[in-house]
This record gives structure tokens, sequence and C-alpha cells, in this order.
């Protein structure tokens, strides 16, 4: 049985720098970017972007990719629209990988330029050389992208065409099951396409919406529900640099706040937090939740505390990343990810006959298909043919559709782990482990936390004679991965159990780690 909410009823713009253009020439006054004391106004938005944009094609970008290491600021979002601009494919990385992890994106990536904050300068500088990379540090070599300069740069206008829709605009990493990340492939004409469909079942207010952008701009979900989303409502973006509880809740009200666009880390911290209790709420009118479930418990606590409603929605990287959302406009039901947003087609798959459709109430793998779908996987021919089949994409998370045709996502086939909202694979941080020359053999699971939604657990053989301890083994991992990989619980243990392919057992680990 397939699931489609429709067509979309309108034309989708024909890329997200469009959106910013139009909202340029059509509100030029209204209040566009807002971080710390920075204000900047759309004209002023668009003017900085422009201007970065021509500075990035006298670089030599166009048609070439441009890596960014940047962290949340009025100065990322220009960046991002001015690589946009300048018909570079943009390659947004997280600033709290180690060296390791971005040697991996640089060396796949093969960026031209690589933009980073001036804080990470000399790491990010050293990684880039030893790609043959330039680096371009924002702060340093560069003013402050959201200052105003004290002589307005001169260039030829017309040398700024506006991205053709069919080019390569996105090129985003996600883990993968092999232990490295993977670059998702998405052209400008899918993620506009994406805004779009996100609009139809959640429309917004044009001119009147104040989103709060605090989920971190690298990644999908920012990019498509803060981001994008403001500059097609003609809305205001407050950027805060990280999240900081009593900052955000001052926020909201300084700011006057109508869109919330969250996790369910977020929101469970918050929950916690005394001064949420005395937060004034009450210009916000939804908050948004995706990137991990979020625990119906928690929704209904949130709602309680703010009197608006939270919306959750399901996507990945590969989908641009919007697939469901409950709609704004009818029933919403907890627990659910809702329904297909226009113009997409899911459905739930038999796990051993992948072709074969379930009805309602039977649990199987998801796939869509529809026009905010990647081109594939850069450099992973075999992982793309296994992902992107006869025009479907299959997500490999498991899920049921109800006779509604509300999607409830189950469980995830791979053994993906979402940690805060980020993505995780056990395979690299057991990589890690089996790096440090006392450990002969590793096992990493998932594990519910009830503040990120899950944590890692890792089972751990040492060597005989071996005097390393569980908390030497976490220092081992800090220095090699994001802190958010680096598993919360270290169990030393005698041998993991083995299946009778002798791999190791994940299904008896999980036994194990709950006796």
């Amino acid at each position: 049985m397939s699931h489609a909410t429709g067509e979309l009823v309108a034309d989708p713009p024909p890329t997200v720098v469009h959106l910013l253009a139009s909202a340029a020439e059509e509100s030029p006054g209204a209040e566009a970017v807002v971080f710390g004391e920075v204000r900047l106004t759309y004209a002023e938005y668009y003017e900085r972007v422009r201007a970065f944009a021509h500075e990035l094609l006298e670089r030599g970008v166009a048609g070439r990719r441009v890596a960014t290491v940047l962290g949340n600021s009025a100065d990322t979002c220009i960046a991002f629209f001015a690589v946009h601009l300048a018909g570079a494919q943009l390659v947004p990385v997280n600033p709290l990988y180690t060296d390791r992890e971005l040697r991996q994106i640089l060396s796949d990536a093969e960026p031209v330029l690589v933009i980073a904050d001036e804080s990470l300068g000399a790491r990010v500088a050293r990684l880039a050389e030893e790609q043959g990379v330039e680096a371009l540090l924002v702060g340093k070599d560069t003013r402050g992208l959201a200052t105003a300069p004290a002589e307005p740069p001169v260039y030829d206008a017309s040398e700024l065409s506006l991205p053709e829709p069919d080019a390569p605009a996105l090129l985003q990493y996600t883990g993968g099951s092999t232990g490295t990340p993977k670059g998702v492939q998405l052209t400008h004409r899918a993620i506009a396409t994406n805004v779009a469909q996100r609009e139809a079942l959640l429309p917004t207010r044009c001119g009147e919406e104040r989103v709060l952008c605090v989920m971190p701009l690298f990644h999908s979900y920012a990019l498509s529900m803060a981001l994008y989303l403001s500059a097609h409502s003609h809305g205001c973006l407050v950027v805060l640099p990280r999240h900081h509880p009593e900052h955000l809740l001052q926020t909201i009200r300084k700011e006057r706040i109508t869109l919330f666009p969250g996790n369910p880390t977020i929101y469970s911290g918050l929950l916690s937090h005394p001064a949420a209790a005395t937060t004034d709420w009450s210009t916000v009118r939804a908050c948004y939740s995706g990137s991990a479930p979020l625990p119906v418990e928690t929704l209904r606590r949130w709602e309680a505390l703010v009197g608006a409603p939270v919306v959750e929605g399901y996507g990945q990287t590969e989908a641009g990343p919007v697939l469901t959302f409950n709609p704004a406009e009818g029933t919403r039901k907890a627990g659910s990810v809702g329904v297909p947003v226009p113009g997409t087609t899911v459905q739930v798959v038999d796990l051993a006959a992948a072709d074969v459709p379930l009805g309602p109430g039977q649990v199987g793998e998801i796939r869509a298909r529809g026009p905010q779908i990647m081109s594939g996987y850069l450099n992973r021919p075999v992982e793309t043919a296994e992902s992107l089949r006869d025009g479907w994409l299959y997500t490999s998370d498991i899920g049921e559709f109800d006779d509604d045709g509300y999607l409830y996502i189950r469980e995830r086939k791979k053994e993906l782990v979402i940690v805060g909202g980020y993505n995780v694979y056990p395979r690299e941080v057991e990589e890690v482990l089996f790096s440090h020359p006392d450990v002969i053999d590793a096992g990493v699971i998932g594990a519910p936390d009830d503040y990120r939604g899950e944590g890692l657990q890792a089972f751990v053989v040492l060597a005989t004679g071996s005097a390393a301890s569980a908390e030497e083994l976490r220092e081992h991992c800090r220095g090699r991965l994001a802190k958010y990989k680096v598993p919360t619980l270290v169990r030393l243990v005698q041998q993991l159990p083995k299946t009778s392919v002798n791999k190791t057992d994940k299904v008896a680990l999980r036994q194990e780690m709950t006796s």
C-alpha cells in the first residue's frame, strides 16, 4: 500500500537562493538575521551574501566544492548562501570533528576551498594544506562576513547569476555502515522543492515568523527547518551559537520567537530546567521536532508547559531531508511522524521481499520516492545502488502505517544510533577502540539515555595482562572522536558473544546490557 498526500499546490522555487533574492526584493527592510549584537535586514543580508559570493568566484569556486567548518553564527548563514550563489557545491562539516574525521571528509569531497572559523584556524589550515586545499578563515583572512565593510566592495552584479536548479547544491555527509562517512549529493531543485513540500504541511506566515536556530547549521535539519524556512517566510532567523538553556530561554522572550525547531534532547533538557516554568512562551505558536524519535511523554509535558503544539516529522539527509510531518492543520498523532509531504510516496515494504508493499499495522522497511531524493552518494556506487533501487530510496528504517496513513517509526534496520540528534555508527567507534594497543575485541551498541535519547555502550576484551581501565579507553576515544560519539559506558569483559558465522552478536550484547 502506498501513501501520498498529493501533488504540490504551486510550483516550488528553482533554488533556495531565489528565496533569499525574493525576500530581499519584496521585504528589504524586514529583519532577516539576529546573532548577538548583529542585526541584518534582508537588504543587508543579501548584499553581504552577494559580496562574499563575488569573492568566492574570484577564487575559482564555480562548479567546484567548498567545505565549511563553521559554528552557528550570522557569518555562517551568509557563507552558506554565498557558496550557493557562487555556483559551488556546499559541503558543511561539523566543527566538533577531530582531525581524523575532518581528514576523511576533505579527502573524499576534494573541495577547492575550506572556509572555517578563525578559532579553528591553525588546525583546519594544517589539514587543508595536507590535502592541497586553500583555507579561508573568517575573521582573519576575511572580515567578519556579517560586518559592514568600511568601503563596499566594487563588483559587477551581472556576474552573480542565480544557480541552475539541476546543479549540485549540497554534499552533506552522514554516517556510513562501513564506519566512514558518506557524502549525500543533493541538487538545488531537490532542496528547494523540499522547502515547498514542508511549507504545504506546515505553512508559515509571510513576514511574521521569528525562527529560533539553536540546532547546528551544518546539519540538514537546521538547514531545512531554520535557514531555508526563514528565507521562504521572509521571517527573522535568530541564531544561537550553541544550546545553553539560560540563554535560550532568555532569547525566547527577548526576540519574541514564534517557531522553535528542536529535538528530543533540547526539549527534555529544558523541561528539567527551573527557569522554563517562568519563561514567557506566549509568542511561540509551534515547535518542530526531528532528527530523533520524540518520546510521547516528553511531547505531552512540553505542550503542557509551552501551550503550543509540538509537530513531529521524519526524514533523513538522503531525502532532502523531509519525508513526513504531522500537518499543522488537521490531525496530529502523538508518537507518529505524520503523513508524507506532497509529491512524495512512502511505502512500508516486506523486509525479505523489498518490493512488496505492506498494509496498515504491518511492520517493514520504509522506502520513499519524490523530487527531493538524493542523486546518490559521492564516490560510492555500491552504497548508492543499495539505497536507490528502481526510483525508490530505501531508508533502512523500520516502521508501519496506521489505518489513517500516519507513519510510525519502530526501529532502525542498520546499526545506526542517534545520540542527541547526531547519527553515529557503532562500527566507527569500534574501529577507534581497536586502534588501542591493548584491545583485542570490541562491540558497541546503542543504549537508552534519558537526556540524549540514545547513548553508546562499549563491550571490550583486553589482551592478557593488560592494565588498561575503562576510563583510559574512553580517553582514547575522546582524542579521536567527536564528544557525542564517545561511549558513555565501557564494560571490560572476558569475551564477546558470537554468531554462528563468528560475527559479534549484537542481540546478545543488548541482553547483556540489561542484565
